[in-house]
């Protein structure tokens, strides 16, 4: 089903709209659409299309309206095999992709180790004109007013510094070079409020969202105290600006175990987290009784149950599809790609007992649409 802004936006801020929301964020992994060419499984079931996942139309304006490091680089690949992908990409770094665990590719080397690295390259973040195509801002703006979400990015105050520097760098950085770190987020911050100071005499921003993928199995990479001292005002510096042009929410991504920094996270205004992995400890049903209506979630249920048998996948969903979560706040929905391994007659089982544990009726076909943002 298609839902429209007001619906989306209701359902995301605990206004119950009569139905619930059944999805999949980001679609297959890697290898899976392979396995299910070999079993015969159709294209509209490879594609999605099938399965009628509830998806909100939407304007993306990450290339209308940049708020991220425009360098003038273009990507070069070097190597591209089944296997792989090399490359050096817009950053001028060599990175990595393995095409069958993942969809991102690893960076091998960053730009910056100094304060003096940074400075060289500072232009990237500074804010200029054609950062905007206004002929496409006149475009989202009939969109907006014919029911289409509008959603814009802000660099993450941890993964855009992580991308500059590396991970290991970047936590060393907050304690060693804490003035490198306040100057990158500063300018970030500066260009972003430009940029939106633009957007908002054409659109409402009505979800602005921030990619961080901060955390593993065992925690986030940095703690609360850095939240607070680095991260909060930065966020807080654009949320505060889009909030006072009416916008209603603030979504983060990141994978792993966030427990630990909900609380930090919601002081800086983030109100709708995913994908909420089980895997690495997240349990969105113990999550929503301890926070309530001050954090929204999508995801949440775990991918793996759909490796296992229809009994494991039936616990998962009965346990997750419960009362506590409905009624709005939640945007059920695997807590990231549909694993390699899944078979389709377990992803046919999870889809039709996840509408009928939801009420809701029979899918029917729908193009799918991701929803991570």
């Amino acid at each position: 089903m298609i839902w429209n802004r007001e619906e989306y936006i209701a359902h995301m801020t605990f206004n119950y709209t009569g139905k619930e929301m059944f999805t999949e964020q980001f679609g297959p992994l890697g290898a899976l659409n392979q396995e299910w060419i070999a079993a015969g499984v159709s294209e509209k079931e490879r594609n999605l299309s099938a399965f009628g996942w509830d998806n909100v139309k939407y304007v993306d304006l990450t290339n209308i309206a940049k708020t991220g490091a425009v360098t003038g680089m273009e990507k070069k690949i070097l190597v591209d095999n089944d296997e792989e992908t090399i490359m050096i990409d817009e950053m001028g770094r060599k990175s990595r992709l393995c095409k069958a665990s993942a969809t991102i590719p690893l960076p091998m080397d960053h730009p910056v180790e100094t304060m003096e690295d940074w400075l060289k390259i500072k232009h990237w973040y500074e804010f200029s004109e054609d950062r905007i195509d206004y002929e496409k801002l006149e475009a989202a703006r009939k969109l907006q007013q014919d029911g289409h979400l509008v959603i814009a990015w802000m660099p993450g105050g941890f993964d855009e510094p992580r991308q500059l520097l590396g991970e290991a760098e970047l936590c060393v950085a907050f304690y060693e070079e804490p003035e490198m770190i306040e100057d990158m987020l500063n300018t970030m911050a500066d260009t972003a409020l430009k940029v939106f100071e633009r957007v908002h005499d054409y659109v409402t921003i009505d979800n602005l969202a921030v990619h961080e993928d901060m955390a593993g199995k065992s925690g986030p990479l940095v703690g609360p105290t850095q939240i607070r001292e680095f991260i909060n005002p930065y966020y807080l510096k654009i949320w505060n600006e889009v909030r006072n042009h009416g916008g209603k929410l603030f979504t983060q991504d990141s994978d792993g175990n966030m427990n630990p920094v909900i609380d930090a996270f919601l002081e800086g205004g983030i109100n709708v987290m995913y994908p909420f992995e089980p895997g690495s400890g997240m349990d969105m049903v113990e999550t929503r009784k301890k926070y309530g209506n001050r954090l929204a979630i999508k995801g949440g249920i775990d991918k793996y149950a759909l490796r296992g048998s229809k009994e494991d996948i039936r616990r998962e969903l009965e346990y997750k599809m419960c009362d506590t979560m409905k009624g709005g706040g939640t945007a059920f929905a695997l807590d990231h790609r549909i694993p390699n391994g899944v078979s389709i007659e377990n992803y046919r089982y999870y889809v039709e007992l996840g509408r009928e544990l939801l009420g809701l009726p029979k899918a029917s076909e729908s193009p799918f649409v991701r929803m991570a943002f």
